[in-house]
């Protein structure tokens, strides 16, 4: 019996001749313990997209961010990885302590290899490793129930130009997003926010934001 495929999988794959591939590979490449090759890939990540379900059971993706090494190998079949500053909406942590069940995809653009996840989150404003992330909000955790290489052949391959200035480091003061500048938000940003604008060249108008954001170097 199959885990990982329904009716649905098996009805495709018998119309494509791909069931005893398709068994073959969740026998060879499907697993739930991270190895040590996929340990190194995993924690030299700088990005992952992480699919998450709404109270509504539509599916949400999101992307997340951070410095080389932000994704944590907990233990063999845990991973971890901060919360940031985003927009205040919430959606994936919000949506994961509704729904546990969650997707994971992550990518080597430069050199095209991809690993798929699925497991279950829990979201902990305490949790010890906060102290390890600076201005993390939250850490994420996740338990691994299956993961397995992807074929890469359709990775269009990238290269990195540069880090985003605002994934938050140790060694200076993260910018405040121009957006958050805008002036109309001012009076209902969290108090964290309040006043940072005026420190870093003042508020603007939703023209000059707009303005800002066909810059090359946002």
């Amino acid at each position: 019996m199959s885990k990982l495929y329904s009716e649905q999988h098996r009805s495709l794959q018998d119309e494509f001749e791909t069931r005893a591939l398709a068994d073959t590979l969740e026998k060879l490449i499907v697993h739930s313990e991270i190895t040590a090759e996929e340990k190194a890939f995993i924690e030299t990540r700088e990005m992952f997209f992480l699919s998450t379900v709404d109270h509504l059971g539509r599916p949400s993706v999101s992307y997340k961010g951070g410095e080389k090494g932000f994704i944590k190998v907990v233990d063999k079949s845990t991973l971890a990885f901060p919360s940031y500053d985003g927009n205040g909406m919430y959606l994936s942590a919000g949506n994961i302590t509704a729904n546990n069940k969650v997707g994971l995809l992550l990518i080597d653009f430069e050199n095209p290899h991809r690993i798929r996840i699925q497991g279950e989150a829990t979201v902990d404003l305490n949790d010890p490793l906060l102290t390890e992330y600076k201005e993390a909000q939250l850490i994420i955790r996740i338990t691994i129930k299956e993961m397995w290489m992807n074929c890469p052949r359709y990775i269009h391959k990238h290269q990195k130009i540069e880090s985003s200035k605002y994934v938050p480091q140790k060694s200076c003061e993260t910018p405040l997003p121009e957006w958050k500048k805008l002036d109309l938000l001012q009076s209902i940003l969290p108090s964290k926010d309040k006043g940072k604008a005026e420190k870093q060249g003042g508020t603007i108008s939703v023209k000059e934001l707009q303005k800002y954001e066909r810059r090359d170097d946002t």
